[in-house]
């Protein structure tokens, strides 16, 4: 398939000014024609793609609602950038940590007249999804989350059900923002002192998604989209806002952890040693989580609370998973 131009040309700037040996966090030091300059010039409709910088590895994708942008990254390291567009006024896209519950190459809308979804992913069970579609430069759709036709099709290429896609709000230091769940299918976790759960059965294989909520002193388990263990956790440092982890390794690469970037851009940092020792949880519960973490494992810590029930707002839901059968 024969690239744009224009996207071929951002694809080689993607590929030489994000390549391992670059400071991917320190955008400002790239000077002129910096990749994150590139991101922030792109056009509707137009992505940047190069998965030869880490041709394999599980992959983690953001959406930032403010900038339209999509970034996929692949072991930890940013291979894809994308124009969105998302829900209009009136059809909000939901923000929160999300899954791929379902994937089709032909799909069609069973709620607004039979609308072609191209390469849709599911991310929840009341319509929202990845599918490729017009990008008019705003957000535009019903709720979901629209991309370049080409961008869908090479996206849908490198996903696995399971695997996390993280939506914000704020182009800068974001929290996870409630979410109407108009399926009923959100995970409401109970109070901290439900004490520890671990039922690893429910899932036995997939990507394994972490969800540490200060504001619940709880931490949620997910494998393939569905929660398998959850325990209450106390944080020896406050949590303001919201970051996300991921696990890379892999290709004689000693695991590491990074925190990636919520607001649009594409920097990756180094988290520091002893970082996790932080975080204070039950013995057995540490080692059932630390026995199925493997590189690609995604970890979000938020402020926020994950439970749905909370009073003071009645639409807070920030994980979807698949429903109870």
């Amino acid at each position: 398939m024969r690239i744009p131009m224009q996207v071929a040309r951002f694809t080689f700037a993607l590929a030489f000014l994000l390549a391992p040996a670059a400071p991917l966090h320190a955008q400002d030091q790239l000077g002129p024609g910096s990749a994150a300059e590139a991101v922030e010039k792109l056009k509707p409709g137009e992505f940047l793609w190069a998965p030869e910088i880490a041709p394999e590895g599980p992959v983690l994708l953001i959406v930032s609602l403010a900038t339209q942008r999509a970034i996929l990254y692949r072991n930890g390291i940013p291979i894809g950038v994308s124009t969105v567009s998302t829900g209009r006024t009136g059809y909000d896209t939901p923000t929160g940590v999300f899954t791929v519950l379902q994937k089709q190459v032909e799909h069609y809308s069973n709620l607004y007249d039979n609308a072609p979804m191209p390469y849709m992913q599911r991310l929840t069970w009341g319509g929202v999804a990845l599918h490729g579609g017009n990008l008019p430069g705003y957000p535009a759709s019903h709720g979901c989350i629209r991309l370049p036709q080409d961008f869908a099709k090479r996206l849908y290429g490198v996903t696995r059900l399971g695997m996390t896609v993280v939506i914000t709000e704020e182009a800068s230091v974001p929290r996870l923002a409630p979410s109407a769940d108009p399926a009923g299918a959100g995970f409401a976790p109970g109070p901290a002192e439900a004490g520890v759960i671990w039922r690893p059965g429910t899932a036995a294989e997939g990507p394994v998604s972490i969800v540490i909520s200060a504001a619940d002193k709880r931490v949620v388990v997910l494998r393939g989209g569905k929660v398998i263990g959850s325990a209450p956790v106390v944080i020896g440092e406050p949590v303001t806002g919201t970051t996300a982890y991921v696990l890379r390794g892999g290709a004689g690469q000693p695991p590491q952890w990074l925190s990636v970037a919520l607001s649009g851009g594409t920097q990756v940092e180094p988290v520091a040693e002893g970082f996790w020792q932080r975080f204070q949880v039950d013995d057995a519960f540490r080692r059932s989580v630390a026995g199925i973490v493997a590189p690609g494992t995604t970890i979000v810590l938020t402020a926020d609370t994950l439970d749905r029930r909370n009073e003071i707002d009645k639409q807070r839901t920030v994980i979807e998973v698949e429903p109870r059968p």
